[in-house]
């Protein structure tokens, strides 16, 4: 039987769990108080801190599922993603309009990646 290993357990979900090489997130959002772009960077930045906890990175996502408040967003939003994720090494993507935990959260961010 292959192990499942979680780390920074909650009462209601894991930050990050992996099973077979693979590393799956939970869903980051940023501080509600930003707007779209400073929400982004803060979230690109915790992946890249969670995904290091898991023995990976950013070369290493397979798929990244990203949900807007509103899609007039999608475009601050994509400035952000595209100086972060690394040239050649873009995941499987969607995207798409959701109302998301609080209202003042415009981006949320859910990736699957490999380990390294």
């Amino acid at each position: 039987m292959s192990t499942i290993t979680r780390h920074h357990v909650g009462p209601r979900m894991s930050q990050i769990v992996t099973h077979n090489g693979t590393v799956y997130l939970a869903g980051q959002v940023g501080k509600p108080t930003d707007d779209v772009a400073q929400q982004t960077k803060s979230c690109l930045e915790q992946i890249d801190t969670l995904l290091a906890e898991a023995g990976s990175d950013k070369t290493r996502m397979l798929q990244v599922v990203i949900w807007l408040a509103d899609m007039s967003d999608f475009a601050a939003m994509n400035a952000v993603w595209d100086t972060w994720v690394p040239e050649g090494h873009t995941p499987a993507r969607a995207t798409g309009e959701a109302k998301l935990a609080t209202p003042d959260h415009l981006v949320e961010f859910i990736v699957t990646a490999a380990q390294n």
